[in-house]
């Protein structure tokens, strides 16, 4: 946890200074909401995450051991929340599986450009969860293979392998 930027704040919140935890929360949920609404696809749905990552966030925080980033263990919480959400959604409403659209993955853009990124959201959002998860954490939040496979829960290789299957099946679509 030494060259983790968040240690001290981390360190402290657990101790139980509010004011420390105050910050991380500041400091992160820009992050946590960006992610949820990548991988939820609507704004609404975010704001629900973003909300029960940061309450759930005052338990879990204690269970922090430092083997990972603060921000790479805090994505991953995130990541179990959007599944948790559209569990949830699923079993109180019946709805299947939506798909989400991957949001801000670049900036706005006008002409080809925007094409391109519509597509692009288009195409990564008929992917499935896992492929989704995987190139919304590596291309949309840019981490690195090893931080994705550990919020995936899943080895290093299997993401890379996954992201090439990313590349393979855009480029498919792409050819149609």
């Amino acid at each position: 946890m030494a060259d983790d930027p968040d240690a001290g704040l981390v360190k402290a919140a657990i101790a139980g200074e509010r004011d420390a935890f105050e910050t991380l929360l500041r400091a992160h949920y820009d992050r946590i909401h960006g992610l949820a609404w990548q991988l939820t696809g609507s704004r609404a749905d975010a704001e629900d995450v973003a909300q029960d990552v940061c309450c759930a966030l005052v338990e879990k925080l204690a269970s922090f051991r430092g083997q990972a980033k603060f921000s790479t263990w805090l994505c991953g919480i995130t990541v179990n929340a959007c599944r948790d959400h559209g569990r949830r959604r699923r079993s109180f409403k019946g709805l299947t599986e939506r798909l989400t659209v991957l949001a801000g993955l670049a900036a706005p853009t006008e002409g080809r450009d925007l094409y391109d990124a519509i597509w692009v959201k288009s195409a990564i959002a008929r992917l499935k969860p896992a492929y989704r998860e995987t190139a919304v954490l590596v291309a949309g939040q840019q981490l690195t293979h090893a931080e994705a496979a550990e919020i995936l829960g899943v080895a290093e290789a299997t993401v890379s392998w996954r992201m090439s299957e990313v590349r393979r099946m855009l480029s498919a679509i792409g050819s149609d």
